[in-house]
Formats: C-alpha cells, sequence, structure tokens
C-alpha cells in the first residue's frame, strides 16, 4: 500500500496579509489607549492626592499641627516616637512618587489649609499645560 501524504501549510503570502492585518488594527487602537493611560494617570496622582490630604488631617488631630517641610510626607509612612501625640504610620507604604515616577512637592503654607501638595505632572516640571499640567490637591 502507498501511503499518500498531503502536508497543508501556510503560504509566505498568507502570512504576511495577517501580520499586515494586525499591523493596521494596532495603528489605529493603539493611539486611544494611549490617550486612557494618560487619563489615568492624572486619575492615579488625583487619588493620592486625596490619600495625602486624609492622612495629613489625621496626623493634624493627633499632633496639633501638620509635618513640617523637612519632616515631609515621610512622616506619614515612617513610625515616629519623637513626634508629641504622633499614632501613626498613616500610610501604610511609602507613596514617593506619582504616576510618571516624579517626587511629590509638600510645602506648608498660610492659608487656610495650612499645606499643599503638587505633582508637576508628566514632564516633573513646574508649570506646563495638558498633560504636562501641575496637579494640586486644592485645585478642582
Amino acid at each position: 500500500m502507498i501511503k499518500s501524504s498531503s502536508k497543508k501549510a501556510f503560504t509566505i503570502i498568507e502570512l504576511m496579509v495577517v501580520i499586515t492585518i494586525i499591523g493596521i488594527l494596532a495603528s489605529l487602537v493603539a493611539p486611544k489607549f494611549m490617550g486612557k493611560l494618560e487619563t489615568a494617570k492624572v486619575k492615579t496622582t488625583k487619588a493620592q492626592l486625596e490619600m495625602f490630604s486624609t492622612a495629613l488631617d489625621s496626623f493634624n488631630m493627633d499632633t496639633g499641627r501638620y509635618p513640617t517641610e523637612s519632616e515631609g510626607l515621610k512622616v506619614l509612612w515612617t513610625k515616629s516616637k519623637d513626634i508629641r501625640g504622633y499614632d501613626g504610620p498613616y500610610l501604610p507604604k511609602p507613596a514617593n512618587e506619582d504616576a510618571w515616577g516624579n517626587p511629590y512637592i509638600y510645602k506648608k503654607t498660610s492659608n487656610d489649609h495650612g499645606y499643599d501638595i503638587i505633582s508637576y505632572g508628566k514632564d516633573g516640571k513646574e508649570g506646563g499645560d495638558g498633560k504636562d499640567a501641575d496637579l494640586s490637591i486644592w485645585d478642582k
């Protein structure tokens, strides 16, 4: 008996057509996805700013003051026996950086709030518009 073997396989042209279709679809979807990614980073940073604000208010209730600039936000997740009334940590883990990997800026102020927390946005520099705009806890 003679066995006939017929192998079926994709031709190089068929593979090229499929790869081209995938490339076209990716080029249509990727820009929309990247826009959503930046929006998510802004929302994440704003949520972290709110979290800091709550922790700072708890710190203030326990100690009667907000942290100094030298203590900074670090005092919210680092145990301290040197601060009278301290009952922290007020945050479960360090949160040094915003969603873009830039450090948060903590400043004592003389306004009604007593402090400000700032993210310099995507570019990490003060000022800017759009994706590079600064975010503050007090901006609405």
